[in-house]
């Protein structure tokens, strides 16, 4: 028996509201794992709180697996938090309905420019945006930018379809929805404004105007490890819930959601699901970026290499683990303070998670992308170490073991896929070559930044550790790192 109404599971795991009595008010672009365990679990506390007409129309931009999964679900599923002290799970209402926008763009649109509509939020990671960093604007030649300023009324990105909703809205004289970006960039809203702006402005100008002057693009930063679902999953939410649910989706019982609170159209009452509310956002995303992220990856690669597939087996390898810890601790003292945020108990806390035997989060998994992720987790921290006086060698060992996953060697490792945007050019910069040739190849790419590409201690370092990455096992490198 599938999972299609509260009535079917025990009244212990049904969400504090009566779903079907509230209304949408969220489309939420990028309907996968992460929303599902954060964005929208938070929002179904929210509701259950205080109630509002909140519920969540969630969109998958490519994939329809995501909406055939809820859809026949009327949304629901069922949200297992997995900790050291044991498992609990809920079934979330929030989700009143989930559609697919690939090749037909107009349910999408509909919803996005109903009246209804006040907020508008996104986890779709940032490759899928085609944002220019350097200019704080769109990349006009990024394949979904360029398919949608050239049909910009039928648009299949997101930069589009944003647009295109905010003018029927200011056609129709409907006040805009806030765009609520939830992806993992320093200053998202800021970088998601800048390039909708200057989409919008190379469509119409006037449009541009009126989006740079009403619309609110609050920043935010998230954290929940949320591993992809496996069949061990459904299972457990069958075990759990008496019913079958093709949508069940495991997490962490730690959640942390920091936004800048500037919503025009009004917004959940996220602060009674424990949301914080700052106008600091930046300093809590260099802080997860730079501690949680930056050690990720850093153990992802290594760990990876190191025939580690989990990062709590990687947590249970003591001299890997004294590497994380060793990081965490480097990443935290290049940062400034944090009113009421205590780093070493911070790094203390993540540490526990990494440990978290009940979720299965997989080393290769994180290690994909790597060049986008290394700029803000790894290269941004070394100008700051420097300027505070902290040991690089952390950040350099994080990025020798990133271009030793590059380099595709499998000395030892069996062959693996390098998933990345660039890994065409990453794989010319490094796959095969010596480690002073890939350093270098490395060291003058786009993505890192002009004052890393000058430090040549910081690159010296690098390339004597990737050395030996290259020919000796990982797990004997990180042995020497450790000692």
């Amino acid at each position: 028996m599938r999972l299609t109404t509260l009535e079917q599971v025990p009244a212990a795991l049904r969400p504090g509201y009566d779903p079907a009595a509230h209304g949408v008010g969220i489309v939420h672009l990028g309907l996968g794992a992460f929303h599902k365990a954060h964005q929208a679990a938070l929002t179904d506390l929210a509701m259950s709180a205080e109630g509002g007409d909140w519920r969540i129309l969630g969109v998958s931009l490519r994939s329809p697996k995501a909406s055939e999964d809820l859809a026949p679900q009327n949304g629901l599923y069922t949200l297992i938090e997995k900790g050291a002290e044991g498992t609990n799970a809920r079934v979330i209402g929030a989700i009143a309905d989930a559609i697919c926008s690939a090749g037909n763009p107009e349910p999408t649109l509909q919803a996005m420019a109903a009246e209804g509509t006040r907020i508008v939020s996104l986890t779709v990671t940032e490759k899928a945006y085609g944002l220019n960093r350097a200019t704080v604007g769109c990349d006009p030649e990024h394949p979904a930018v360029a398919a949608d300023l050239a049909n910009p009324q039928a648009p299949q990105g997101v930069l589009g379809l944003l647009t295109e909703a905010l003018r029927r809205r200011h056609t129709a004289g409907i006040a805009p929805f806030t765009v609520l970006c939830c992806d993992n960039l320093p200053e998202n809203g800021t970088l998601l404004r800048g390039a909708v702006v200057d989409f919008a402005c190379r469509i119409d100008p006037a449009l541009s105007d009126w989006i740079a002057e009403t619309v609110a693009f609050p920043s935010t930063m998230v954290d929940r490890i949320t591993p992809a679902a496996t069949a061990a999953t459904l299972a457990e939410a069958q075990a759990l819930t008496g019913t079958e649910d093709h949508a069940a989706i495991e997490t962490e019982r730690f959640v942390q959601w920091v936004i800048e609170d500037n919503f025009p159209q009004g917004r959940p009452a996220w602060e009674a699901a424990g949301v914080i509310f700052t106008e600091d956002v930046p300093a809590f995303e260099a802080m997860k970026l730079r501690m949680l992220n930056g050690a990720h990856s850093m153990l992802a690669y290594a760990g990876f290499h190191a025939g580690l597939p989990l990062v709590r087996d990687v947590m249970s390898h003591a001299p890997l683990a004294n590497l994380v810890r060793r990081h965490l601790a480097a990443a935290a003292a290049t940062l400034p303070p944090i009113p009421g945020i205590d780093l070493d108990a911070y790094a203390a806390a993540l540490a526990a998670r990494f440990e978290n035997p009940g979720i299965a989060h997989e080393t290769f998994q994180i290690a994909m992308d790597g060049s986008e992720k290394m700029p803000q987790r790894i290269f941004a921290a070394v100008d700051d170490a420097r300027t505070r006086s902290v040991d690089i060698r952390p950040f350099a060992f994080a990025t020798a073991a990133w271009a030793r996953h590059v380099s595709m060697a499998t000395h030892d490792c069996a062959p693996y896929e390098l998933r990345d945007p660039r890994a065409d050019a990453l794989r010319q910069m490094a796959e095969g070559k010596e480690a002073d040739d890939i350093v270098s190849a490395l060291r003058g790419a786009p993505f890192v930044p002009a004052s890393l590409c000058s430090d040549m201690d910081f690159w010296t370092i690098v390339e004597g550790i990737l050395a030996e990455m290259l020919f000796d096992p990982m797990t004997d490198v990180i042995a020497r790192e450790a000692s």
